[in-house]
């Protein structure tokens, strides 16, 4: 007898996020359909979250811990939609999850493929961009007919897609009390780097907040728009031809060292912090399979 096709939600928390948001319900909407999404609003001023397209669930002010707060926000978003829903996928606004087509047609057939585990854990992608040859994003055209390369961020590899009412962990990049694996399938492009300018918004939006309540004040949040701009500068400086770059190709005994099992019941992503990974880790270029997707 043949299965039913899994249904699947998706949900972000924003405060002010603009133009993203809007990418995020398009893509989302697109592949899981735009009544099984769930905006969680933090606040926001800017207009942003009066009309997405999709519901709106205003959150209380966050007084608390900002990330255990948020944490335990979404996760009991999460488990209510669990009540009706196969999966729940969380991805920050510019958070995108792919599956990739040479292994899977789309998240709800990678769901069903995962069916039995807890959770999906993703591969963690910053999109990065080469301002020497690449224009600035344009966000009403498709992502990677303007970007061609990325770097894999460990630490990012987090457990997106959840099956199970558990609570997500260490700001959504673990669970407690369920582990998990990383599927070299799904693939989650990070949009932070994609753009020079849009990363200066992004950064002094954040240190605003830092500054404002000292939320995320251990993450890179802390770093104003001028810092992040000249890591990104710094990093692109000595590459000369992207095209030169090798395409991404995850490697399947290397994703498992990845992901860890601590002694206070949380398995979590692990590796070097965003800012000292973007340092070290390598330029690979976007597969071209991708191109279209976002």
């Amino acid at each position: 007898m043949r299965r039913r096709t899994p249904r699947v939600a998706a949900i972000t928390m924003v405060r002010n996020e603009g133009a993203m948001l809007r990418r995020w319900v398009d893509h989302y909407g697109g592949a899981l359909g735009h009544d099984h999404l769930l905006v969680l609003d933090d606040s926001s001023d800017d207009g942003s979250t009066d009309a997405p397209g999709c519901a709106v669930q205003r959150v209380p002010t966050i007084t608390g811990h900002f990330e255990r707060e948020r944490m335990r926000i979404v996760s009991a978003a999460a488990a209510k939609l669990l009540r009706k829903h196969d999966a729940v996928v969380f991805a920050d606004a510019d958070e995108f999850i792919v599956a990739d087509p040479d292994r899977y047609d789309g998240l709800a057939a990678a769901v069903a493929a995962g069916r039995g585990r807890a959770a999906l854990g993703v591969l963690g992608l910053n999109v990065v961009h080469h301002a020497a040859t690449e224009p600035a994003f344009d966000l009403n055209r498709p992502l990677f007919e303007q970007r061609s390369l990325l770097k894999m961020i460990p630490l990012l590899c987090k457990p997106s897609i959840k099956l199970v009412p558990g609570p997500w962990a260490a700001g959504s990049h673990g669970l407690r009390g369920n582990t998990f694996e990383i599927d070299p399938g799904l693939y989650m492009f990070h949009l932070k780097f994609a753009d020079r300018d849009h990363l200066m918004r992004v950064a002094e939006h954040r240190r605003a907040m830092v500054t404002m309540d000292g939320r995320a004040e251990e993450t890179s949040w802390r770093f104003t728009g001028d810092e992040m701009v000249a890591l990104l500068d710094r990093i692109t400086a000595d590459l000369a031809d992207p095209a030169s770059v090798p395409e991404f190709n995850p490697v399947p005994d290397q994703l498992a060292k990845i992901v860890q099992t601590f002694d206070n019941g949380v398995t979590r992503a692990t590796g070097r912090r965003q800012v000292q990974a973007m340092e070290a880790r390598p330029f690979r270029r976007i597969p071209a399979r991708f191109s279209g997707v976002i």
